[in-house]
C-alpha cells in the first residue's frame, strides 16, 4: 500500500506491524468483490461537512471514479449551488438547461433527461448550478420538504450500484434533504483544528435526521483530507480524530498534492488524469474500504 509510512511496532506475537497514517495497523483489504448480480438498489451516500474547503467535492468525484473502476455503476449528484462537482467533471454549470434544481421544483421532468455522462466509464452526473440556491427558500412551503431529493432519486435507484451526493457546505434544508435520502454518510475532514471543531455539530445534525426523518441513516466513516504528515498540526489533529471516533475513521488518508487542483482544471478525476499518482492510489484504497465496510455497495 503506497500510503504506508515507515512506522513499525512489535505486535503481541513478536511480528512486525506496519502502521498507517492514522496510527493504526493497516487492515488486510482484499481486492474489491464484483458488483452484485441481479436486481440493483443503489446505496446512497451523502458526502457532507458544513465547513467549506475540506475536500468534499474532490472526494465525491475521485471516490466515485475509483468505485466505477471496480465495475460499479455510479451516479454523482451535485447538490451544491456552486456546481463544483459539475465543473470538476468537465460540465459548464452556466449553460445547463436542466439541472437537479429542475427536478426538485417540477414533477414533469424525467431524471434521465438531466443526467449526463462523464469521461469515466460507469460514472454519471446529475449536475447543478446557482439555480439550486433558490431551492433552499422555495422548498420551505412544500409538503414533506425534507424528502424531495429522495423522491427525485427513486426512479434511478435500480440503475446504479452507488449514488454519491456532494452536499453544500451548510446544515440547511438542502443538506437535510441529502441526509434524508441517504443510507450512509461519509464525512471528509480536513486535518486542521477548526475543521475538527465542527464535527460535533455535524454529528448532532445527523443524529437528529436519524431520529426524526431517516432511521436507517448511518455514518459510514470519517476520512482525513489535506493531510501533511510533515507538520505536527496535521498529525495531532488526525490523532485526536482517531481518539474521538475510533474505528469510524477510515484508515485511508488523503494527502495534499498539487495534482488535485490540476484535475479540476482538466475536468476529470485524478484516477484518469494521473492514474499512477499517490492521490489516485489513495482513492482506490478508500474505495476498497468503502466496499469492505458496506456489503451492499
Amino acid at each position: 500500500m503506497s500510503q504506508n509510512p515507515a512506522l513499525f511496532e512489535d505486535a503481541a506475537d513478536g511480528s512486525i506491524e506496519v502502521l498507517g497514517p492514522t496510527g493504526r495497523p493497516w487492515p488486510n483489504l482484499p481486492e474489491p468483490r464484483a458488483p452484485r448480480s441481479g436486481p440493483r438498489r443503489a446505496v446512497i451516500i451523502a458526502m457532507t461537512n458544513q465547513k467549506g474547503g475540506v475536500g468534499k467535492t474532490t472526494t465525491t468525484i475521485n471516490l466515485g471514479a475509483a468505485l466505477a473502476e471496480t465495475g460499479r455503476r455510479v451516479l454523482l449528484v451535485d447538490f451544491d449551488p456552486q456546481g463544483s462537482a459539475s465543473v470538476g467533471l468537465g460540465v459548464n454549470p452556466h449553460v445547463l438547461e436542466k439541472s437537479v434544481y429542475t427536478l426538485l421544483m417540477t414533477r414533469d421532468t424525467d431524471i434521465a433527461d438531466v443526467i449526463v455522462g462523464t469521461g469515466v466509464d460507469g460514472l454519471d452526473l446529475l449536475p447543478a448550478n446557482i439555480d439550486l440556491s433558490a431551492a433552499e427558500v422555495q422548498l420551505v412551503s412544500e409538503v414533506a420538504r425534507e424528502q424531495t431529493l429522495k423522491r427525485v432519486l427513486r426512479p434511478v435507484r435500480d440503475r446504479y450500484d452507488v449514488i454519491i451526493i456532494d452536499c453544500a457546505p451548510s446544515l440547511g434544508l438542502l443538506t437535510v434533504n441529502a441526509l434524508t435520502a441517504s443510507d450512509q454518510v461519509v464525512i471528509p475532514l480536513e486535518c486542521e483544528f477548526f475543521a475538527l471543531r465542527g464535527v460535533a455539530l455535524l454529528t448532532d445534525t445527523i443524529a437528529k435526521v436519524t431520529d426524526r426523518l431517516n432511521p436507517d441513516l448511518e455514518i459510514l466513516g470519517i476520512v482525513g483530507t489535506m493531510y501533511d504528515g510533515r507538520t505536527l498540526h496535521s498529525r495531532e489533529v488526525l490523532e485526536r480524530v482517531v481518539e474521538a471516533f475510533g474505528e469510524t475513521v477510515f484508515h485511508t488518508v488523503i494527502k495534499r498534492t498539487v495534482k488535485f487542483p490540476e484535475t479540476t482544471v482538466a475536468g476529470e478525476p485524478i484516477t484518469s488524469y494521473a492514474p499512477s499518482s499517490p492521490g489516485a492510489e489513495a482513492y482506490r484504497t478508500l474505495a476498497k474500504e468503502v466496499i469492505a465496510r458496506c456489503p451492499d455497495v
